[in-house]
């Protein structure tokens, strides 16, 4: 299990799940938030504490942060009735030697949509 913490610590999340990578977008918000995001189905995720959520262009899913301190915690998926739907947590909130553990992959959310390596 992995858990993070917002820099206030009021919001925390449980990940329970073993990524093999972490994905650094370069999308319009993700290059701008400096996000790793690993991914799990919704079941194996925990968000505790309050969050704000934005939502922009087809409203699929909602980058969420603390209130308080602004840390990005996670994106929920706004669709999640699907048999597939995912959501995403920051891995930049976790430890650092859990963060150093995790390979990055590098993603073209910018143009191609595909994976840099």
């Amino acid at each position: 299990m992995i858990t993070g913490t917002c820099h206030c610590g009021a919001v925390r999340y449980e990940f329970r799940h073993s990524p093999s990578r972490t994905t650094s977008c370069n999308c319009s918000i993700c290059r701008r938030l400096g996000t790793l995001w690993i991914y799990a189905p919704i079941a194996d995720v925990t968000i505790d504490g309050p969050t704000r959520g934005y939502a922009h262009g087809d409203k699929n899913l909602a980058i969420h942060h603390c209130p308080t301190c602004g840390c990005v915690t996670h994106w929920e998926n706004l669709h999640p009735e699907k048999p597939d739907a995912y959501m995403a947590v920051n891995l930049r909130l976790a430890d650092p030697n859990v963060i150093a553990s995790v390979p990055v992959r590098r993603f073209d959310g910018a143009e191609t949509w595909t994976f840099l390596d």
